[in-house]
């Protein structure tokens, strides 16, 4: 019999090779090498391929486009985030940092379920049954319909899904259940992703919506193969400083839905509870009269928000100077400093210049553009910025301020709000209505901006 050879499989993109290796030439990641045998051909998933449903080739017309019924969880920011509800057979792949709230959310998400009467199955390769008991009480997810399991063997959980029938399954996490036929450890490529296939088949063939939990890399990502995230339907990224008490929710893929909404929660001791107008709470601490403070509006999907931009300039100690950009690019934010010295006249070449995003959220609209160049200008000259103005505009590299676009959504939270003036692109003054009570005021480019946003200040 001829003797099996084995691979060797980098544990960070799947790369795989005859020897040994150090440094991964796929992805360029070191100590990610493991020792993995060829395994033999699983006689269920052979069975598998061989039943399954064949489909034939029709055209795209007579394909039955109703669509189906959404499940509504009950929680407005995660159903927001998923496209409006949990789509029956998806599979949804949720990451996050250590202690940021993945199992959190999840329990909550499968008590509100329970307590609808829908039958749920929380499978934990990580806590025992006591512990979830614990921590669904502190969370009010108690529930009889609500089963837990404490189980590493995906063969195991499988055939306690299988007598149970739930509605929705929920893993955590899939690094750590394991196929005992497969001779790789929990957590190498080969157990994670053939632990997914068959947690997709699963929900493929049954209809049945299933939610794993993943843990993440250090650049933040989610740990394992790539071809992990390519498997499932939905990828959810919980974001947020562990020691700050928002939490934001973001789609990274959504093949139901759109990738750009996100939904903001608050870390208390009852669990994530939803901010239903994260606005006002971003801009609830603001402290009105002091220099270098602007505030933007931020389209994040269907929503505006408002947020506060920091910027603080001092004069720098050492011969080169710091930038540092704190929720925002910081490439970004080389260009506002180079717009703003070459096109504007301000000298910031020996300014140490910090900006930061209030709240810890994260912006990369452009429209944000406008008001972090005033924010530096406002710490550069030390002089504040009019409390009752939103300033919402790209920058261009010749100093102008662009259009963006949904203009007459972001103006009107800002009247909500209690705003009186907007500063936007001229271009932005067509085609809309004002609403009562806010000063629209079309500027040219960032200069002009400034002489605005400090005259009434």
């Amino acid at each position: 019999m001829a003797k099996k050879r084995s691979s060797f499989v980098c544990q960070s993109c799947g790369h795989s090779a005859a020897r040994w290796f150090g440094r991964c030439s796929g992805c360029g990641e070191w100590n990610t090498c493991v020792e993995e045998r060829p395994q033999e051909v699983d006689k269920r998933r052979e069975h598998i391929a061989v039943t399954a449903p064949r489909s034939e080739l029709q055209p795209i017309t007579e394909v039955d486009d109703q669509d189906h019924e959404r499940l509504q969880v009950g929680i407005g920011e995660f159903d927001r985030v998923l496209g409006g509800g949990i789509m029956p057979g998806s599979v949804v792949l949720v990451g996050g940092d250590p202690g940021i709230g993945k199992s959190t959310i999840l329990l909550q998400m499968v008590g509100q379920l329970a307590a609808s009467n829908f039958r749920i199955a929380y499978i934990s390769a990580e806590e025992s049954a006591a512990q979830i008991r614990l921590r669904a009480g502190r969370l009010g997810a108690l529930s009889e319909d609500l089963q837990v399991m404490a189980e590493t063997n995906l063969n195991a959980i499988l055939d306690q899904l299988k007598a149970a029938d739930p509605v929705a399954i929920v893993i955590d996490s899939i690094q750590t259940i394991y196929m005992p036929e497969l001779e790789s450890a929990p957590g190498s490529v080969t157990q994670v992703r053939e632990c997914a296939a068959r947690l997709v088949y699963l929900a493929k063939e049954s209809g049945i919506p299933v939610f794993l939990v993943g843990h993440v890399t250090k650049e933040g990502t989610v740990a394992g193969p790539r071809v992990l995230e390519h498997l499932v339907d939905t990828v959810l990224y919980l974001e947020g400083e562990r020691h700050h008490h928002f939490r934001i929710l973001r789609a990274a893929k959504n093949r139901f839905g759109s990738t750009n909404e996100i939904g903001i929660f608050e870390m208390r001791d009852q669990g994530l509870i939803e901010v239903a107008n994260p606005s006002e709470i971003l801009l609830a601490e603001r402290a009105e009269g002091v220099s270098g403070s602007a505030i933007v509006c931020s389209m994040e999907g269907t929503r505006p928000l408002l947020i506060e931009i920091q910027a603080l300039v001092s004069r720098s100690s050492f011969g080169y100077p710091q930038r540092v950009a704190t929720g925002i690019d910081a490439k970004r934010l080389s260009i506002i400093i180079a717009v703003l010295e070459k096109r504007c006249g301000h000298d910031l070449s020996g300014e140490d210049i910090f900006v930061n995003v209030v709240g810890g959220m994260r912006l990369d609209e452009p429209s944000v553009d406008m008001g972090v160049g005033l924010a530096i200008v406002s710490s550069f000259r030390n002089r504040p910025i009019d409390a009752q103005t939103v300033a919402i505009g790209e920058v261009g590299l010749g100093g102008e301020i662009r259009p963006v676009n949904q203009i007459d959504r972001r103006v009107t939270e800002a009247r909500s709000l209690g705003f009186e003036r907007c500063l936007v692109a001229r271009s932005n003054l067509k085609g809309w209505k004002r609403p009562e009570g806010m000063e629209v005021v079309g500027v040219g480019g960032l200069e002009a901006a400034e002489e605005l946003a400090f005259g009434a200040g």
